[in-house]
């Protein structure tokens, strides 16, 4: 006779694993795979069925076998806690009994054709219909206890379980009707997903019946004199039915200040009298605490209304996120791989377009594309991705098996820089390795025009920090001033404190740090509300992580007047000056030599423009250095690209007339005039 082994794991000791390189009930349903005297049936995060012949194998030695093998991995953790195990008979259903089932509920009926059990048999079917209402909120309540982070909704769900029974007792469901909710939430952290399982919950709580199409969502517009930016959500709103109820998440977001105005509040009204036909959601943005409390409170002069926070994600939420992707498709990443995913993820957040859950399965699907194409080009069946192939999508992982300072010499132009930064490194280093000194704030202020190297030093920065044991992970993030500010009253602190908790152990470098002060005082300026968040980050978590701003000199010289505690919180100060002629030239050349094959001729026409460029132009404020090269070197192949092209060649080889056809654009032509020479 076949058996079914159930088991079930604890929920939150499942969430506590999620940074494991396999996920709990992975790894125990691989091992048990490898046992002849399993079959391994149906799965989720936190259970798993199991078959196995009781006359081939007793239901206490499979039992055993079972804890022995979760033992064996988690021995520090109690098994009677965390393992449970139910043992069931398991029959396969046959054509044979399906038939024999309906005779014997043709049996069951009377002459009439009626089926003479029924009333008897009603207390029976009431009893399973309540079983299966249980079974049903403890499906819901289970995948909402393995939701990533939201832990103020699970309590809210747990909560409407616990009422639901008293709710039907008394027969007072208004009482539960009149209460909203209003979810701060930032865009991808899954606020449809969270409408849908309330609206499952509350229908298996037997508090309702939902609509066929239980969830709607809509925004209300900006700001107008006037009730047109509501006419959707109210059109909505006057659709209800008591009898077929549906979750409405209506997007506040363009309001959020603006709660008093006399056309919401007309709204709010409107929203009222269809309290019967709806369960209310308003959404905004992810917020400081006071500033939703404050949002509740006005809103709340009409509605009852409760508000719950979803923080943005972590990195360890992230990572189970993309473990649970992984396991859809039967894929898994090295130890290694996972650095080339969160790189991934970081340049994704880098242009402020990350979309939290979305971006990941976005980021995963990738990789698993890369990964079979290159099983269908190898005729291989491999299911783990190693860090080489999760390098494609990358555009930038650093410089493998070279040192910081090896990096540093490389560049055209840094001795200076470079003796600057030995003497911080050997400070900070002193500090550390004796007590009794003080150890300084690390961050750090460069001053000097676009492209002088910047960005490419704060990012080898981090590798020598890294490297000397001063930072615990040194990866690097880049944003501009502006980056850390909201759209909205109470967007800004946190998010300059999640881009800071992304930064710990690693350098935060901001360009155009200055942008973030406009020297008035004026409290819509959410630039001041993102300079205080980040002085405190940055003093709370001094010895964390490294805060780099970047800037003109002028510009950066008046951020730190303005912000006295910014200017004592970063001590050291690297100057980066404009490239000399020669300079530009070299960086060139490396640029040629490091990407394509050249005749020689290109360089000496070169030369000859970069020393034609005037003082004037170099010691512009609007030069862009390095970049400018940059510029001119894309248009040089490009050109030659154009070239091969029309003639048919497959191999680019750079010539001075690509050279000189990219310098007499007209952005570069202007910039390389005659310099004018003294004497006779």
């Amino acid at each position: 006779m076949k058996k079914k082994l159930i088991l079930e794991l604890d929920g939150q000791w499942v969430l506590s694993r999620r940074n494991d390189e396999v996920l709990p009930v992975e790894f125990i349903k691989t091992r048990l795979e490898g046992v002849p005297e399993f079959l391994c049936k149906e799965s989720s995060l936190v259970s798993l069925s199991v078959l196995f012949d009781d006359g081939v194998l007793s239901v206490e030695d499979a039992v055993n076998k079972v804890k022995k093998i979760f033992t064996a991995q988690y021995p520090d953790d109690k098994t009677e806690d965390i393992l449970s195990i139910n043992v069931e008979e398991y029959a396969e259903i046959t054509e044979a009994a399906e038939d024999e089932e309906v005779c014997e509920e043709m049996d069951d009926k009377d002459d009439d054709g009626d089926f003479t059990s029924d009333v008897l048999n009603f207390p029976v079917r009431q009893e399973e219909e309540n079983k299966k209402i249980e079974k049903n909120n403890a499906d819901v309540i289970r995948e909402i206890d393995l939701l990533v982070g939201a832990e103020e909704f699970k309590d809210v769900a747990k909560e409407i379980i616990e009422i639901s029974s008293e709710i039907k007792r008394t027969n007072t469901h208004e009482v539960f009707f009149n209460q909203c909710y209003l979810f701060s939430i930032g865009d991808g952290r899954g606020f449809s997903t969270y409408l849908s399982l309330l609206s499952r919950l509350i229908e298996g709580a037997g508090l309702c019946k939902m609509h066929p199409r239980p969830v709607r969502e809509v925004g209300i517009e900006e700001y107008k004199d006037g009730p047109e930016p509501f006419s959707e959500a109210v059109r909505i709103l006057e659709s209800g039915d008591e009898e077929n109820v549906r979750v409405v998440g209506i997007d506040i977001s363009e309001w959020m200040d603006k709660t008093d105005n006399k056309f919401f509040k007309q709204f709010l009204r409107t929203v009222e009298k269809h309290a019967k036909e709806f369960i209310i959601v308003f959404k905004v943005p992810f917020v400081d605490k006071d500033v939703l409390e404050s949002i509740r409170f006005s809103l709340n002069d009409l509605l009852s209304v409760r508000a719950l926070s979803f923080p943005p994600l972590n990195q360890s939420e992230i990572k189970m996120l993309a473990q649970e992707e992984l396991n859809r498709f039967n894929m898994s990443l090295t130890k290694t791989a996972w650095d080339c995913f969160f790189e991934r993820i970081f340049e994704e957040k880098r242009d402020g377009k990350f979309y939290g859950i979305n971006t990941v399965k976005k980021v995963i699907k990738e990789l698993v594309y890369c990964k079979q194409l290159l099983n269908a080009r190898t005729k291989k069946t491999d299911t783990v991705i190693t860090k080489k192939e999760a390098k494609s999508i990358c555009s930038d992982i650093g410089e493998s098996g070279v040192g910081g300072f090896e990096l540093l010499s490389q560049l055209v132009g840094s001795e200076g820089i470079k003796k600057r930064i030995e003497e911080i490194i050997a400070q900070i280093q002193l500090s550390l390795s004796d007590d009794s000194i003080e150890r300084p704030p690390i961050h750090m202020r460069f001053v000097g025009n676009p492209g002088t190297g910047k960005t490419t030093v704060a990012r080898i920065i981090g590798k020598i920090l890294k490297e000397k044991g001063v930072l615990r992970v040194g990866n690097f993030y880049e944003y501009a001033g502006r980056d850390l500010c909201g759209c909205y009253v109470g967007e800004t602190a946190p998010k300059t404190a999640s881009i800071c908790r992304d930064a710990y152990g690693s350098v935060l470098f901001i360009d155009e740090a200055y942008s973030l002060y406009r020297g008035d005082d004026n409290s819509r300026d959410y630039g001041r509300e993102a300079l205080d968040t980040l002085i405190a980050e940055m003093e709370n978590h001094r010895s964390d992580f490294v805060v780099i701003m970047a800037g003109y000199t002028d510009d950066m010289d008046k951020l730190m007047k303005g912000n006295t505690g910014l200017a004592s919180r970063m001590p050291y100060t690297i100057e980066f000056p404009n490239f000399t002629r020669e300079q530009l030239y070299d960086i060139f050349v490396s640029m040629v030599k490091g990407k394509f094959k050249y005749e020689e001729q290109l360089f000496d026409s070169a030369r000859k423009y970069f020393n034609n460029i005037s003082d004037e132009v170099l010691q512009a404020k609007e030069f862009s250095n390095a970049r400018f090269v940059r510029n001119l070197f894309e248009r040089t192949w490009a050109k030659a690209a154009m070239r091969c092209q029309l003639s048919g060649s497959r191999k680019i080889v750079l010539t001075k007339e690509d050279f000189e056809h990219a310098s007499a654009d007209k952005e570069f032509v202007q910039k390389a005039v005659q310099r004018t020479r003294i004497g006779f």
